[in-house]
């Protein structure tokens, strides 16, 4: 079960590495982070937008990828007005697991089924009860979300070729399944319910940050700068 850890896992070597990256060539600047860090915690770095470009540009630090993903995903929500950590901890999470051999198509780590289309979960639901009601709803929202979110172009060309649907049946069908999952005990008892909730109530900004992160750092020059626009567009519009 994917559940929002990254934040929990940062340690003081990470912390210590923000500081020195916000005051690399200049000891007033570090010792200004290290005083932030010291009386706001460690998200008032995390949040620091000279962090996400120093990240980015300096090959002289090298951070642990769930310091650069956690980054990345909650300065593009916080782009999109999205000022929830919860969810950036949550969706870092899943692009991370789902980042691992073939978890993105799996309800579990523990289960070997695979799912490739939205449609084979959505009528196993119909009969599933109990937590495999759960993993599946679950699993529908996040799947959904990865494609959406990090795979907009894949799913585009398919819409055109193939008439395959379109990225706002993904939105729809996401967002329903986190609902759903939101309302189980099991989320309830693994403390997600909430995360659940934000993420369906805000899918489509949700995904339209994750086509931020893939159109700007994961593939930037292979998407047509017109639908990228337009996808932003109608994700603000909704």
């Amino acid at each position: 079960m994917i559940l929002p850890t990254v934040r929990a896992s940062f340690g003081r070597v990470d912390a210590m590495q923000l500081v020195q990256l916000l005051g690399r060539h200049d000891e007033e600047l570090r010792d200004a982070a290290m005083r932030r860090l010291e009386e706001h915690g460690l998200d008032a770095l995390l949040d620091d937008p000279r962090v996400l470009n120093a990240l980015l540009t300096d090959p002289e630090i090298a951070p642990a990828p769930a310091v650069v993903f956690y980054v990345l995903v909650r300065h593009a929500l916080l782009e999109g007005g999205i000022d929830d950590r919860a969810t950036a901890d949550y969706v870092t999470s899943l692009v991370m697991a789902f980042g691992r051999s073939r978890r993105a198509y799996r309800l579990s780590e523990n289960l070997e089924e695979e799912y490739y289309y939205l449609v084979d979960m959505v009528q196993e639901m119909s009969t599933a009860t109990g937590e495999r009601a759960f993993l599946l709803r679950a699993h529908l929202g996040n799947f959904a979300l990865w494609l959406a979110g990090l795979f907009p172009d894949f799913l585009e060309a398919r819409t055109r070729r193939k008439g395959a649907p379109p990225i706002e049946y993904y939105e729809r069908m996401g967002a329903s399944g986190y609902r759903g999952a939101a309302k189980t005990k099991h989320a309830e008892r693994l403390g997600i319910d909430g995360v659940f909730r934000e993420v369906a109530e805000h899918f489509s900004g949700v995904r339209v940050a994750l086509n931020r992160i893939s159109d700007r750092y994961l593939w930037p020059t292979q998407a047509d700068p017109v639908n990228r626009l337009l996808r932003e567009i109608t994700g603000r519009a909704r």
